[in-house]
């Protein structure tokens, strides 16, 4: 991290520069505008920060729309094939994220150029944003519903608390996760054995002919969709990592084996008594109290991710301090969260086709360019390449709905990408 005295040189670089540092930000506690330099995360402290971020109850709604749609066979098939896809992209990006010690915005600047990368900011940083809100919403409608409290009072609390935690930066992550990611396990292992048993045993669990069935293809584009734009994030925590196995190791085990826990748990509960939402399952099942206070945290946990992120992103497009910007974003995000949590499926399907060509750029121009990732500065203020790539990712995500949807806009991406830099030469 660039100290005081480093501070006049850096303002006498040229611009555009991607490593000004916002007035009055004496010091720039969480790296959001320099490499990593310190506060590097153990093996144990990292697992517990990817999986915290991985452990995201809407996945356990959505595993509740598998476990109603598809029978035991393709279900199986689609979370080990979608989480793989998620382990493997998470994973490449994990490593970059630690390699040069740059959080997304960085890497994005690198390969979108200093304005140009103002575009994958705003993209990531609302999507986040997004997420926050639906987390809030998600826990707070239920619990009101439950004691007949005010939801929109409780949605407003718990987003102000919530909010007020995530500007603590890394610490409060690995703090939360240590707590979210045991509780939930315990509580979701738990949920699984009582759903199983219930129905006299795996083999009566889930349906050979769902009344409701769904392709394998729609099933793999809930599965990467669901969480493919968090995982775009990843170098914003995998920077931290002491090295590069550790990066690699803790987020493909959040984003294979977390994934997949968190999917299991939310379908075994839908595929026995046909209830999508995993809080409604929990109740039926006796575990109110447990259920309340285990899913608080996880969201908690999750909410902290997703909004650290949205304040690294939002502070690289309007250049003010990160624990300014944090609390704005979730503060809107807290007024708007019961409208994200009322039009949660369309909204997944909007992250799915607009979120991977941003990863699919900022991988291939890493690999591409690896030379110049040596330092946070970069001369280029547009990357035109990258922003066309992204573009016609996403309106291939938009428009073409068959096959797996993410990886369509992610492979469009990709390609064009690569064809375009190359014609430039």
């Amino acid at each position: 991290m660039e100290n005081i005295a480093n501070k006049d040189r850096i303002a006498t670089l040229p611009r555009p520069v991607s490593v000004d540092l916002p007035a009055g930000n004496i010091q720039d506690e969480e790296y959001a505008f320099s490499k990593v330099s310190g506060n590097y995360k153990t093996f144990w402290q990292m697992l517990v920060v990817m999986v915290g971020f991985t452990y995201f109850s809407p996945s356990m709604m959505a595993g509740g729309q598998l476990g109603i749609g598809l029978n035991f066979s393709n279900f199986v098939l689609a979370i080990l094939l979608g989480n793989l896809f998620l382990a493997v992209y998470t994973g490449v990006l994990a490593h970059i994220g630690q390699t040069t010690r740059m959080n997304f915005d960085l890497l994005s600047k690198k390969a979108f150029g200093s304005t140009g990368s103002k575009l994958p900011s705003l993209l990531v940083g609302l999507t986040q944003m997004g997420w926050f809100g639906v987390g809030v919403a998600m826990f707070a409608i239920p619990v009101a519903k439950l004691y007949g409290v005010n939801s929109y009072l409780l949605v407003l609390v718990l987003g102000a608390l919530m909010t007020l935690t995530s500007v603590k930066g890394i610490k409060a992550l690995s703090i939360f996760g240590s707590v979210a990611v045991p509780l939930i396990t315990l509580l979701g292992i738990y949920s699984m054995y009582r759903s199983i048993s219930d129905v006299g045993g795996l083999g009566n669990l889930f349906s050979e002919s769902p009344a409701q069935p769904l392709s394998l293809t729609a099933a793999l584009s809930i599965v990467i969709g669901n969480f493919i734009s968090g995982g775009t994030s990843t170098p914003n925590f995998t920077r931290f990592a002491k090295s590069r196995k550790v990066a690699i190791v803790s987020t493909v085990i959040a984003f294979f084996v977390g994934n997949i826990l968190m999917f299991s748990f939310g379908a075994t509960g839908a595929a026995a008594f046909n209830m999508p939402d995993i809080f409604d399952v929990l109740i039926l099942q006796g575990l109110t109290i447990p259920a309340i206070l285990s899913l608080g945290f996880n969201i908690w946990s999750t909410n902290n991710n997703a909004l650290y992120t949205s304040g690294l992103s939002i502070s690289n497009v309007t250049k003010l301090p990160m624990k300014w910007v944090t609390l704005v974003a979730g503060g809107i995000s807290t007024l708007l969260a019961i409208y994200l949590y009322d039009h949660f499926v369309s909204y997944l399907s909007l992250l799915g086709s607009m979120i991977p060509p941003v990863g699919a750029v900022l991988i291939i121009d890493y690999w591409m360019n690896k030379e110049q990732y040596q330092e946070v500065e970069t001369s280029q203020a547009w990357n035109w390449q990258a922003i066309v790539a992204v573009v016609l990712g996403i309106i291939t995500g938009l428009i073409v709905r068959v096959g797996i949807i993410p990886i369509n806009s992610l492979l469009v991406a990709g390609v064009v990408y690569i064809v375009l830099s190359k014609v430039k030469g």
